[in-house]
């Protein structure tokens, strides 16, 4: 049995992602997703190792104690300060954040390329920050990083020192790569992160939101001529990464997208 944990977390599309690419793979295994209440992380952890449960996935508020109860983080996550996929190595359980690398898998297999791209992030929060990370990794040539805050905005840009950099709205129009890593445009309350007018014919636009599929962003993107991706890419890219962990198998990756897509209306 996997798990995610969270608070909330009946919500999550987890479990249908999951349980459709077990089935895929032939496996015997079933992910279920368990509310555990803020302050609860460190237990969970210690239920894992008791119960022998093969895999986590964490999401808010637990990303951070998680991180402290394991036995180890990669590199990435300890920087980010946050884990949200655990998976054991022998005896150990090992952390990681792989937001930031699905979604760059998620572009890659749209066929956007990052290496020597130009890309504007927009927030700062724990998404963008791993986003940011990853671009980093994938040989991108300047980040971008737009946000309200300057502080968290330079927090972010500290974990590509190589490539980020604190930047204004209008510079949007210069990027190759827009990634709305904000939650702003989720659910019914609507909503654009950025003025659209920044945008600009031929660039890529993709939104992490994905409910619903088609944001205000980039319904308004769309209409300034530009290439749109939404956020279930990313979603399915960043299960199919703890997929592997956990099974040491490679992903279908398609019956996972079918999956999210199929559970989408239950929302």
């Amino acid at each position: 049995m996997a798990a995610v944990i969270g608070d909330p977390v009946r919500h999550s599309l987890s479990p249908a992602i999951m349980n459709a690419a077990f089935a895929a793979a032939g496996l015997d295994c079933v992910f279920v997703a368990l509310e555990v209440a803020a302050g609860q992380g460190v237990e969970a952890v210690r239920a894992m190792r008791s119960l022998h449960l093969m895999g986590l996935s964490v999401t808010t508020p637990h990303k951070a104690d998680v991180a402290a109860a394991v036995d180890s983080v990669t590199p990435g996550a300890s920087a980010l300060g946050g884990v949200n996929c655990v998976w054991w190595e022998g005896d150990r359980l090992v952390g990681d954040s792989t937001d930031g690398d699905g979604c760059c898998d998620a572009l890659e297999a749209d066929d956007v390329p990052l290496a020597g791209a130009r890309v504007a992030v927009l927030g700062a929060g724990p998404a963008a920050r791993s986003i940011v990370a990853a671009l980093d990794r994938r040989g991108v040539s300047e980040i971008v990083i737009v946000n309200r805050t300057v502080e968290r905005a330079a927090k972010a840009a500290a974990l590509a020192p190589r490539s980020a950099r604190i930047g204004l709205a209008e510079e949007i129009s210069q990027v190759d790569l827009v990634i709305n890593a904000t939650s702003v445009g989720m659910g019914v309350s609507g909503g654009i992160a950025v003025d659209p007018r920044f945008i600009r014919s031929g660039q890529v636009v993709l939104d992490i939101v994905y409910h619903p599929l088609l944001t205000p962003f980039l319904a308004a993107a769309s209409e300034r001529g530009a290439r749109t991706l939404d956020g279930i890419g990313m979603l399915v890219g960043q299960a199919a990464i703890a997929f592997s962990h956990w099974t040491r198998m490679e992903a279908p990756i398609l019956v996972m997208r079918a999956a999210a897509l199929a559970g989408l209306p239950a929302r």
